[in-house]
């Protein structure tokens, strides 16, 4: 049945009559369709259903028949059950009816059998639209009697629907008896008896909800009426609730649970009492589908708290029209759902969990209860992740090794994290020494409660954060510094192991392991001796062991043996135990020669005019066989000088006559003997004008003095050495003198004093007596030589010593003092007014430098030249007032010094640093201009620090031409107590500077080389002198004559020449390099060390070049610890020369030249200590 002939609204009531009883006047309102049968049901339009079981029979009045006699008379339908199967239907169809209107139908019926038997059933069905058949509305059962009964059944008919009354006969299990109708009548107004329902509506529900139809029908509701609803397939739905609306209507409710597509079809109600039975038109259930999308939502945007969606609701599956949209979403991981509803094709789902997977769904709905049709198709997509919610906290260290740290951290939740995605990562960072550094991240498991940080170097500070990253962002935790913990040390470098060979010592010096692990403790060595150039000396034997505490990185080894070579294993230690061993093997040098004592004993066999026959005795070999015996002549010069000799004690360099004369030599080499001619003493004759090994041995002169020297010689491995004994001395024959005599003089006696400091340049006493008188004067002269006409000196410092010195040297008892200068005015005159002013300033706390001058202009004209010498004045008395005297004579310095150290409750300080800040407030600042040639751009590369430059002024220029190269050196020339430019303190030579340096040496005829640092290659200090050997530095010639080691002085000897001039000769130069001074310490770690350094730097001067040589002394930067040497040198000579101990005056007149000489109050102390110490040792 197709949709419209879906709402039927047709009405039909049933009522039974019995007995038969005449119409009457019913006859008139007769409609179309009813039928007596008595022509036959062809007559009245009736058919036979052409798809039943068999037919109806019609029974004429007017013809025969082969029913029963009790059977009823007249002309009516019939069935004979008997001839027929059970369940056989036969059935007869009424014209169909279209009348809008009111219809009554009623019939006559009967169901009879002889033996009072069920005949069957007798059913009636409406067919509507010629739909299918539904259930009957009406039938009856079994035997009803021979006589006729009526039924009535209520037709409403609703234009434009058609409908037709079917009379159905159904065979049942008896097949006996007869079922029969007749009188069929259509009335055109309702049934009296049976009720009429009113139209039937059409109900629209949605799928899943309950629908109800509400049947109205005429009359009221019986108890013992049977309603329930039909559908148009046959089922029946009991009624659910029935309900009288006044005396003539009645409702029933008939229920349809949860419907759904299937349960779309057509309805009617049907009704069936002991009056009648009626049945409503067919009414249309409307099941519609709420609505459904076919696609999902489509992302547009997402972030990390929202996602942008478009519903996409325009293609749908179900019904509209779509009232209501909404946004379903829930996590793909959780419970709960959200429901949003949506009034815009996209909408944005605000506050939501980062880095979280949603689904999210859109409902639509149309009309009507349970209009909201399943969530269409979900989409499913994710959050992105939002920054870290803070900074992780402070990591804990768990663990702390030498070379790993494990830490441990808070747990990491979502609800810091803020995604699921995100990296956990420790970076760290350290610094070590030797510029080393290192940074480095590393990636952590973050379900691990704990990670370690490895390959970390040992007692190191490593910095360490946390840092949390996802896709978004990142937080980083704080810092935590952390050490760890001490190692074991690294071996101590090979290259810095350095072995100086001694005779029967070694001197090992190294340098700390250059992964030290942590604080070394001590220094291990151990060494044996593993062969020897002497077969005597036992080679096979235990190794020694020496211990060093770990500020001390060498160490002297005594009693070895000549000539054998000593493995030496070193490590360190740290309180975690010694670290590999590195080794190095060294030789002590061989030794001289062991002569026989010539003391006491005449060598000399025979003496003649040019001949002398010595006694030569064979030498003991000691460490090496001897090689070779020499005999040496010198010819006596008592007013010359050994300069290429110097301080050795033999003669190493062999010289023929020949080239002693022609290059003025004052030695030859006489004779060579092999050793094998000297296996016992043997005479030997100087002289005798032979030639021994190329060397000849010319006669002597008899006029001349000769000492003769007898030196064995041993070599071995380019190594040789030499011992030497004078074993003679010829006089000059024939010559005879007597003493010079003086001239007659008013001078008596002269004493010349050497040149002091600060361009003293001269005292000198003379005696004086006047012809004819007994009386001698003495009269001293004091030169100054600092100052130039019409100018003044660079500073007042010198000019106040040397008037001090003056007044001091000048009792009160003598005469009027004789004051100078060239013209006797503008010098003199600024003289006389410092020492006026000095002596007022002293007693009566006042100057008037202004009226004083003014008085002397007075008296002489020009007394103060310049505006210039005026200043200057001002310059001295301030400078004066604000050091005042701090000469200490040498019988009070001991008490004077400890009153001096002694701190002040009050003021918690001490004379000693007043007295240090008093000389750092009154030393000059250089300006850039007054270090203009350092500051050349040429010369960066010569500074090692460009804040510590030398003035112009004080500047050494070098000399000799090396190339391109500039005569800058970083340098200052320095006053000594006694002379002039004594010093020249430089930094240590830089690898770009060390020709310059040496260049610096042969210029200025240094003879002394004062080595105060280390050397080290980190901080750019080379080793800048050959160990052994010969080496050339630019246009320099450096040969290392010789080596020695006294307590904390290595003694080196070189013999050095300018290959740009060889005419002028050789120049011996000695080095001393003190160990005794720590690299991380302020002052030596010995007073007294220091001081014997200073003695026999002295003592080495004053025998080379007649005193005149100066000294070079460097530091790192040419400084602190040079202007400490320098200081207390000037010191011990001023207490030698004046009796006077004046640290302040000494390091005032260095920094006068240099501002960074004595740098810390400690080093400007330790100058007061080593002055105390040579005070009380002399």
């Amino acid at each position: 049945m197709d949709t419209a002939a879906a709402a039927l609204p047709v009405s039909v009531a049933l009522l039974l009559l019995s007995p038969w009883s005449p119409l009457g006047s019913a006859q008139g309102q007769f409609s179309a369709g009813g039928c007596t049968f008595d022509d036959g049901p062809g007559a009245c339009d009736y058919h036979q259903d052409l798809y039943d079981d068999f037919e109806w029979v019609h029974v004429s009045a007017q013809e025969p028949h082969y029913l029963p006699p009790e059977m009823p008379q007249g002309s009516y339908m019939i069935v004979d059950s008997s001839d027929h199967d059970p369940g056989e239907k036969a059935r007869l169809q009424l014209p169909t009816m279209k009348e809008n209107d009111t219809h009554c139908i009623d019939f006559s019926y009967l169901l009879y059998s002889q033996k009072g038997l069920n005949p069957g059933t007798l059913n009636i069905l409406v067919r509507v639209n010629k739909g299918p058949l539904a259930n009957p509305i009406w039938n009856v059962t079994g035997f009803t009697g021979r006589d006729w009964l009526r039924a009535e059944l209520a037709v409403s008919t609703f234009w434009p629907n058609e409908y037709q009354v079917i009379f159905e006969a159904e065979v049942s299990g008896g097949r006996s008896g007869y079922i029969a109708i007749d009188d069929i009548q259509v009335l055109s107004y309702p049934c009296d008896k049976s009720p009429h329902f009113l139209r039937l509506g059409d109900v629209e529900v949605n799928a899943g909800q309950n629908a109800t139809f509400q049947c109205i029908a005429t009359g009221r509701d019986a108890v013992h009426n049977k309603l329930w609803l039909q559908r148009r397939n046959g089922e029946d739905i009991p009624v659910a609730q029935t309900k009288n609306i006044n005396h003539r209507r009645f409702a029933a409710s008939f229920r349809l649970q949860e419907v759904t597509k299937t349960d779309q079809d057509l309805y009617r109600c049907v009704t069936q009492s002991e009056r009648g039975s009626g049945v409503s038109n067919f009414a249309q259930l409307i099941v519609r589908e709420p609505p459904r999308p076919i696609a999902p939502p489509q992302l547009l945007g997402v972030g990390p708290t929202y996602l942008l969606i478009q519903l996409n609701a325009n293609s749908i599956i179900g019904d509209g029209p779509i009232i209501l949209k909404e946004v379903e979403y829930r996590m793909t991981s959780g419970s709960w759902t959200e429901t949003h509803a949506v009034n815009a094709p996209t909408y944005k789902l605000w506050h939501l969990d980062p880095d979280t997977e949603y689904e999210i769904r859109v409902l639509l709905t149309r009309p009507g209860e349970g209009g909201t049709g399943l969530p269409g198709p979900p989409l499913i997509t994710r959050t992105k992740c939002a920054e870290p919610m803070r900074t992780p906290k402070t990591l804990k260290i768990a663990e702390i090794q030498a070379r790993r740290i494990a830490v441990d951290w808070e747990s990491l939740g979502y609800n810091i994290t803020r995604c699921h995605t995100f990296n956990v990562t420790i970076c760290y960072h350290y610094f070590r020494g030797h510029n080393e550094s290192k940074a480095d991240c590393l990636d952590m498991d973050p379900k691990a409660p704990q990670h370690v940080v490895n390959h970390l170097p040992p007692y190191t500070n490593v910095s360490l954060k946390m840092i949390l990253t996802n896709p978004e962002g990142r937080k980083e935790s704080e810092e935590t510094i952390i050490q760890t913990d001490e190692d074991v040390p690294g071996p101590v470098p090979v290259n810095s192991l350095q072995g100086t060979s001694f005779e029967n010592k070694i001197f090992l010096n190294w340098k700390e392991p250059l992964d030290s692990n942590g604080i070394i403790t001590q220094y291990e060595v151990s060494y044996s001796s593993i062969r020897s150039f002497d077969p005597a000396v036992p080679v096979a034997g235990p190794p020694q062991t020496v211990s060093n505490l770990w500020n001390s990185t060498h160490h002297v080894f005594m009693h070895l043996h000549p000539g054998t070579t000593y493995q030496f294993f070193i490590r360190a230690s740290t309180v975690k135990g010694f670290g590999p061993a590195t080794a190095i093997n060294v030789t002590t040098n061989i030794s001289a020669p062991t002569l026989p004592d010539y003391e006491g004993v005449d060598a000399s066999l025979n003496e003649t005019a040019t001949t002398i026959t010595v006694l030569l005795r064979p030498a003991q070999a000691k460490g090496a066989p001897i090689s070779a015996y020499q005999i040496v002549v010198e010819e006596l010069h008592p007013h010359r000088t050994k300069r290429e000799a110097g301080a050795m004690e033999c003669y190493q360099v062999p010289v023929t006559y020949q080239n002693a004369l022609s290059r003025g030599a004052p030695y030859y080499f006489a004779a060579e003997l092999p050793p094998g001619n000297l296996p016992e003493p043997a005479p030997f004759t100087v002289g005798d004008n032979r030639t021994y090994q190329g060397f000849w041995n010319p006669p002597l002169a008899p006029r001349k003095g000769y000492n003769i020297y007898f030196q064995a010689m041993s070599s071995v491995e380019k190594e040789t050495k030499t011992q030497c004994v004078r074993i003679a001395t010829k006089g000059p024959q024939g010559m005879g003198g007597s003493p010079p005599t003086l001239g007659k003089t008013s001078l008596l006696w002269k004493h010349p004093h050497r040149p002091t400091q600060n361009n003293v340049s001269d005292k000198k006493v003379y005696m004086f007596a006047q012809r004819g008188y007994n009386e001698i004067r003495e009269v001293k002269q004091f030169h100054f030589t600092g100052w130039p006409d019409h100018g003044v000196p660079y500073h007042a410092t010198g000019l106040l010593s040397f008037i001090r010195r003056v007044k001091f040297s000048n009792p009160p008892s003598a005469g009027p003092i004789v004051v100078h200068c060239s013209a006797g005015a503008g010098r003199t005159g600024c003289y006389i007014v410092i020492d006026i002013m000095l002596d007022m300033a002293e007693r009566e706390g006042v100057v008037d430098i202004y009226n004083c001058v003014k008085a002397l202009r007075s008296r002489r004209i020009n007394m103060v030249q310049t505006e210039e010498q005026y200043i200057f004045i001002h310059d001295a008395i301030l400078e004066a007032c604000l050091c005042g005297e701090t000469a200490i004579p040498v019988c009070e310095f001991k008490a004077a010094y400890f009153d001096m150290i002694r701190i002040d409750s009050q003021t918690n300080s001490s004379h000693l640093k007043d007295e240090f800040q008093t000389l750092n407030s009154v030393t000059p600042r250089l300006q850039a201009e007054d270090c203009s040639i350092a500051c050349l751009p040429r010369n960066h590369d010569k500074n090692r620090f460009m804040d510590m430059l030398p003035p112009d002024r004080c500047l050494p220029f070098l000399i000799t031409i090396d190339g391109e190269s500039s005569n800058y050196i970083n340098a200052a020339l320095m006053d000594s107590y006694r002379q002039p430019a004594a010093f020249i303190v430089t930094q240590y030579p830089l690898p770009n500077t060390v020709k310059d340096f040496w260049r610096l040496v042969y210029d200025y005829g240094c003879t002394s080389i004062v080595m105060l640092n280390e050397v080290d290659l980190s901080q750019g200090c080379p080793q800048y002198w050959p160990e052994e050997g010969m080496l050339r530095y630019g246009p320099i010639q450096v040969e290392c004559m010789s080596c020695s080691m006294d307590c904390d002085v290595i003694n080196r000897i070189f013999r050095i020449c300018n290959l740009t001039r060889p005419q002028e000769g050789y120049l011996m130069v000695q080095q001393f390099q003190y160990l005794g001074w720590a690299s991380h310490r302020e002052v030596p770690g010995s007073k007294r060390s220091f001081l014997k350094l200073i003695l026999q730097v002295e003592k080495w001067q004053e025998e080379c070049e007649e005193g005149e040589g100066r000294t070079i002394i460097h530091c790192l930067n040419g400084g602190g610890r040079s202007g400490m040497f320098c200081a207390i040198g000037i010191v011990v000579e001023m207490v030698k020369r004046q009796n006077v101990v004046d640290v302040f005056h000494a390091v005032k007149t260095l920094r006068n030249s240099k501002p960074n000489m004595v740098e810390a109050p400690e080093q400007y102390r330790f100058c007061y200590d080593v002055a105390l110490e040579y005070v009380e040792s002399s």
